[in-house]
């Protein structure tokens, strides 16, 4: 009986002890923590048909395969786009082989020998436009005729129908023409850039290597004049947008609902004055529309709706503080704004035009949730469909009576239901469950089998007098008596969040670091979104000053926590937070004793301009505010170890930030660690090629020796690579 009495009370001690270990293998290689994909699926029969491919051959005779992505015509079924070879270009484009296919005939007819950027069918179905080799281009289906819109196209001078590198990283988007609603007019951009700035960055081969030049404006370069034509389908005529030139910004075009008005976004340089102009597609001549006007910068996004109804147009703006929805007419005479309150919406899921209502999801009760409500266009009446603390992200069917609820928080992965919106006779809109989809089995069951803690979110003051959001992932077998290290994963950049109450903010990773004994936190600092825009642009004209002041802060404050190891805590970024790390580094050096940077910015006069001035001006303008807060005229204050990582071919954050970091770091005589990626971008990554696991095992065993103490576990040995990589 005692011998029994003692298994049992050893039966927790033995049921941690079976847990598993994470491994870097498990989260790089094998996917042991990789959540079931589920597909909002609401019982309606596919808008695509369905392909068979197997007897397609090619142009020289071969079996076609499958092809890497399909491209549908709503107009005529039988009709398909279909890529092969495709090959990435920067983070959002992407040229590819293109063959039209048309499943009545059995034909498949090649629209270029080249590859092919942007294909789309025409609103009628009948023809498709491309961008090739910088010029723009329509083919008729019908008669099998290709017709350039453009000729003067080159390398490095001049762009027609596809975005410059700046515009497509900065203002989101690469494909730069549009159809207008019935397809008689392509609306496209004219990029000149033959005087912007080369950059130059050197691809390494096993022979003489190659040099790759391509246009990159740094803060306060010159841009690319920008030109914006209207192309008369029909006629094959061409108007020129007329708008204010000078040195501005186009960042959008958008059509209105009628064939003949198009929207042209213009922009100041310093992005703080938007203007929408109602063009007109025959002639280019203009009127003013819409204008904001903000004393920091005016947030660019897609959330601008132009109605069916032709009179009234939705959109997003922060004009009154926090982001909210506002309904103005066309005509000017009307302006609602629709929602309100001191919260964030954060998406637009659907707007119901018949009934005139708006679906959208915001950041509420708590900047770290999302919930969706729904209102209508006045504003009046305004119903939460999803409730509770946590992470609702929705997707609702054509008719807006049902809708798929992923849901997730902080330490729980998601549960996907499908629930039946409701309207009563008096109009009041409610939601309910219909049925429960999916609940992450195999993935709760994969966490529970290794074992993974329970993060807390915490409040962390700072020495402003505002409470930072942040949260805390302590060591699996946890002993407050004991002094564990810390490290800090931070982001920070404006407008972001780490901390969200949503499965995966706590990553795998972060997991792996607990159980080898690291305390893990994440704290939201100054500048980041969904609290408003006074605590978001507050860090206007000084990136990094109020942000690194921050993570000083809470440093501090988890320093003297009783079970913290104060002389022990570092911090980790990547991109802006690898410039947080440098200058957690630099200007933290009292209370950050190690940190890593991964392909940071050190000097914010080496990045590019439209993201750089929208918040810092030009160094011309702001010269102060570049040097007292670029990591690389703080090196010699450097007391702690550090690791800088960075891609050699990164087109994004230049490899130029990581040498002169080093060059700053080698005259203050100040010892550093670094490690390169050949002709990697800014993801650092590769699978085939072993570069993702390479890079998180050097990362975490750089951090476990740098950082661990008795606490803590050792460096692994490197794992033996498999043959086949």
């Amino acid at each position: 009986m005692r011998k029994f009495i003692l298994i049992l009370l050893l039966l927790p001690v033995l049921a941690m002890a079976q847990k598993k270990s994470i491994t870097l293998e498990d989260i790089y290689k094998k996917g042991t923590f990789r959540g079931e994909f589920v597909r909002a699926d609401f019982g309606q029969a596919s808008k695509d048909p369905e392909f068979k491919f197997d007897d397609l051959k090619d142009e020289t005779g071969k079996p076609f395969g499958n092809p890497e992505a399909e491209i549908y015509n709503a107009a005529f079924p039988n009709l398909v786009l279909l890529k092969k070879g495709n090959e990435q270009i920067y983070r959002r484009s992407s040229k590819a082989f293109v063959y039209l296919y048309d499943a009545n005939t059995k034909k498949l007819t090649k629209l270029a020998d080249e590859k092919v950027l942007h294909p789309t069918f025409s609103p009628d179905g009948s023809k498709v436009a491309f961008v090739k080799e910088n010029n723009l281009y329509i083919y008729d289906i019908t008669s099998g005729n290709t017709t350039p819109v453009t000729t003067d196209g080159k390398w490095n001078y001049v762009i027609n129908g596809n975005c410059d590198w700046v515009y497509e990283e900065e203002f989101e988007f690469t494909r730069a023409y549009d159809w207008s609603p019935n397809g008689s007019y392509l609306a496209y951009y004219r990029f000149d850039e033959t005087n912007v700035k080369e950059y130059n960055m050197t691809i390494y081969d096993n022979a003489h290597n190659k040099d790759y030049r391509y246009k990159y404006p740094k803060a306060g370069d010159g841009n690319s004049t920008v030109d914006i034509y209207v192309y008369n389908v029909a006629a094959g005529t061409k108007a020129k947008a007329q708008y204010e030139q000078g040195d501005i910004y186009i960042p959008r075009i958008k059509w209105t609902k009628d064939d003949s008005k198009l929207v042209v976004y213009w922009m100041n340089r310093h992005q703080n004055d938007l203007k929408l102009l109602l063009t007109d597609a025959a002639t280019g001549n203009s009127s003013t529309l819409y204008q904001e006007k903000n004393k920091y910068f005016v947030e660019i996004n897609d959330d601008w709706w132009f109605l069916k109804d032709r009179k009234n147009y939705l959109f997003t703006s922060e004009m009154n503080g926090f982001r909210h929805l506002y309904l103005y007419s066309l005509d000017g005479k009307t302006k609602t704004q629709v929602t309100k309150g001191n919260y964030e919406v954060t998406d637009v899921n659907g707007v119901d035009e018949t009934n005139r209502r708006i679906y959208y999801t915001m950041a509420y009760p708590r900047p770290m949730d999302r919930n969706l409500f729904v209102t209508d266009f006045d504003g009046k009446k305004t119903y939460q469909l999803t409730q509770g603390e946590g992470w609702h992200r929705v997707e609702l069917n054509d008719d807006f009576t049902k809708f798929y609820d992923f849901r997730s928080d902080l330490n729980t992965p998601q549960t996907v239901t499908l629930n039946k919106i409701s309207v009563s006779k008096k109009k009041v809109i409610s939601a309910s469950l219909e049925k429960t989809v999916n609940e992450s089995a195999k993935l709760k069951a994969k966490t529970e089998e290794y074992g993974y803690g329970k993060a807390e979110f915490i409040r962390v003051p700072n020495s402003k007098g505002d409470t930072l959001n942040g949260w805390m992932l302590k060591p699996a077998d946890f002993d407050p008596a004991k002094k564990y290290p810390v490290l800090f994963c931070n982001y920070g950049g404006p407008g972001s969040q780490q901390v969200a109450n949503r499965f995966g903010a706590v990553s795998a990773w972060h997991q792996l670091l607990a159980q080898k004994g690291f305390i893990v936190v994440s704290v939201d600092n100054t500048g980041t979104g969904y609290r408003g825009e006074e605590f978001k642009k507050k860090t206007y004209l000084q990136l990094g000053k109020f942000e690194i002041e921050d993570q000083i802060d809470a440093a501090k404050y988890m320093g003297k926590l009783p079970f913290v190891d104060a002389n022990n805590i570092g911090h980790w970024g990547w991109s802006y937070g690898g410039f947080m790390s440098a200058l957690a580094i630099t200007k933290g050096n009292e209370v950050f004793s190690a940190a890593v940077s991964v392909a940071p910015v050190t000097n914010w006069r080496y990045y590019d301009n439209i993201y750089t001035e929208r918040y810092m001006r030009t160094p011309e303008e702001n010269a102060k505010g570049y040097d007292e807060n670029s990591p690389i005229n703080f090196t010699d204050r450097i007391k702690g170890k550090y690791l800088i990582i960075h891609g050699t071919a990164d087109d994004n954050v230049h490899f130029q930030n990581a040498t002169q970091m080093i060059s700053a770091l080698v005259k203050s005589n100040i010892d550093f660690e670094s490690a390169y990626y050949p002709n990697k971008n800014h993801g650092i990554g590769g699978q085939m090629d072993n570069t993702t696991f390479h890079l998180w095992s050097k990362m975490t065993n750089w951090i476990l020796e740098n950082m661990g103490n008795s606490n803590t576990q050792q460096a692994g040995t490197p794992a033996k690579q498999p043959r086949g990589f």
